[in-house]
């Protein structure tokens, strides 16, 4: 690693439990039983079920939030949308281990950071499936969450209106808002040579960042009438009609579920491959993934720490690392965890991890067999030059936390199974996602930089 840091934590930080990342016990085929019989009864054990989405939003909804996620006009210095991290062109992220926000130019791979701006301190989640009912969080840290009576929180707090949706309404409420992803700072000039008016209102004055967006936006006859189409009856709109339609949007666009795994698990025993199924027995079975990737969103929505390489600005209190769920919960037992991604799709959406440190699956996958070694031996040349010298070394809570986890020892064929398991989660249809760019946006401004 070619930047040494030194941090002070205390021993009560350093005791992770143990008992989160359990391995699967070892599926041995019994006398007779052929792959799928083994196979099911696996799955029906884990309780493992297809993967269902509501997606039956009207059309006019669908239309507003479509234009709202590819418009620049949202951000302070109309430079960036939400489609610039999560575009349809690149599997509904962008392509790099951790974003370049407002000030950058261009997309993906072929994007570059503004002068005197810096990293987004993790990488940009794909959005798909993101209306399953399993979702409980959002955000690497979960810092938007749902709880069991159905009540929306986030950093908002007091602030958070009411008549969100659903909780990718509650999400996008909250790049807008961010100096780095979209907002900008104060003194910014936006791509039209004004003042950016979005950047001078005081951090944490929700509301009237959000009334500031609303009043761009129905400045724009277009923008009043597509409200009007998506909200029958109404007169006035406010941000939660903003955030229910690009919730409604990504839902409605982003939503596949007719993977092969997906097939398989509805009970079409061809829509796998040998290697496929043997792949998926280790997962469910001695590899343990699905301690952590479970369900038919193959998710926990919890919080675990797998001794990442921490690369990028750090977050918050503990830059240049970045804590992870702790800085929401203040719980030591949170040092370094994020929130378990779901795998739907999972081939498509590298660079992996939390903060995008490994670029190709198949890296991954081996960091998640030995996390320690992995972290040990971490190639930092897979990043972007730019990325390069933002790896830091380990601290020594990550160092303990490898010991704990200890290792999985899979032979290089059974390593290939697996790969082949999470290849089939693809669904064939989000392969392409270019009938999801508009022509045009609101606002006149480039989809594109």
């Amino acid at each position: 690693m070619c930047i040494s840091r030194r941090i002070t934590i205390r021993l009560s930080l350093l005791l992770i439990s143990m008992g989160l990342l359990l391995l699967g016990v070892s599926v041995l085929l019994a006398e007779g039983d052929s792959l799928d019989t083994a196979l099911r009864r696996m799955l029906a054990e884990q309780n493992v079920s297809p993967l269902t989405v509501r997606n039956d939003f009207s059309p006019e909804l669908v239309a507003l939030g479509q234009a709202l996620f590819f418009d620049k006009v949202l951000s302070g210095n109309q430079d960036i949308s939400c489609a610039t991290c999560h575009h349809p062109l690149l599997a509904t992220g962008d392509g790099l281990s951790l974003s370049f926000g407002t000030g950058g130019k261009g997309l993906g791979a072929a994007r570059m950071m503004g002068v005197g701006r810096t990293l987004v301190p993790r990488n940009a989640p794909h959005v798909f499936n993101l209306g399953a009912e399993e979702y409980q969080f959002m955000f690497w840290d979960g810092r938007v969450a749902q709880l069991a009576d159905g009540r929306i929180i986030t950093p908002a707090k007091e602030q958070t209106p009411d008549g969100l949706l659903n909780l990718v309404a509650a999400q996008a409420l909250f790049p807008i808002t961010s100096i780095d992803e979209m907002r900008g700072r104060p003194g910014d000039v936006d791509v039209l040579g004004h003042a950016n008016d979005l950047a001078n209102i005081p951090d944490g004055d929700f509301p009237a960042m959000w009334e500031a967006v609303m009043a761009r936006l129905l400045a724009i006859p277009e923008y009043v009438q597509l409200f009007q189409s998506a909200f029958p009856g109404k007169t006035a709109f406010d941000i939660v009609d903003y955030a229910n339609a690009i919730g409604a949007f990504e839902i409605q666009a982003y939503t596949f579920t007719e993977s092969p795994w997906n097939r398989y698990v509805a009970g079409d025993d061809a829509a796998l491959s040998d290697e496929a199924k043997q792949g998926a027995l280790l997962f469910f079975g001695e590899a343990g993934c699905s301690s952590c990737h479970s369900g038919a969103l193959l998710s926990d929505q919890q919080f675990h720490n797998r001794v990442v390489p921490q690369l990028g600005p750090g977050k918050g209190t503990g830059a240049p690392f970045d804590y992870g769920r702790m800085l929401e919960t203040g719980d030591g037992e949170d040092l370094f965890a994020f929130r378990t991604p779901s795998l739907h799709n999972v081939a498509l959406t590298g660079p992996w991890m939390h903060n995008g440190a490994f670029t190709t699956l198949e890296a991954a996958v081996r960091h998640e067999l030995d996390p320690e070694t992995g972290c040990a031996l971490y190639d930092v040349t897979q990043l972007l030059p730019l990325l390069q010298p933002e790896v830091l070394e380990m601290s020594a809570a990550q160092i303990m936390m490898g010991t704990q986890i200890g290792r999985v020892e899979l032979s290089e064929a059974e390593i290939q199974d697996l790969i082949a398991f999470l290849g089939s989660l693809t669904d064939p249809a989000a392969l392409n996602l270019s009938h999801t760019l508009p022509a045009s946006v609101p606002s006149g401004l480039p989809l594109a930089d």
